[in-house]
């Protein structure tokens, strides 16, 4: 192994790790976040849209980094981009209508 490809792979070692580390918050946030933990006696609109762009960001962190999107071709990366947008808008429209 060339110090190049060792460089590069603590890089993206370390990058998974922090992926981890924001997925694990981000699970925390929104558990903090439903119903059953907070003071509010019903749903506010802020809340749900809240807690839906943490599961879109954690969607795209695990697409990304568990399944090696990252080093996937351009046009990959903004497909599965798009179908997460899509998906997720489609979610939240359906849950606040």
């Amino acid at each position: 192994m060339t110090t190049a490809t060792t460089t590069e792979l603590r890089r993206d070692k370390r990058v998974i790790v922090y992926a981890w580390i924001a997925l694990t918050a981000s699970t925390l946030v929104a558990w903090r976040l439903t119903p059953g933990h907070t003071d509010a006696s019903g749903l506010d609109t802020g809340l749900i849209t809240g807690v839906v762009v943490l599961g879109l960001i954690k969607c795209r962190l695990i697409i990304r980094y568990f399944m090696e999107v990252r080093h996937a071709p351009l046009w990959l990366r903004i497909t599965t981009d798009a179908w997460l947008a899509v998906i997720w808008i489609a979610l939240l429209a359906i849950y606040l209508y």
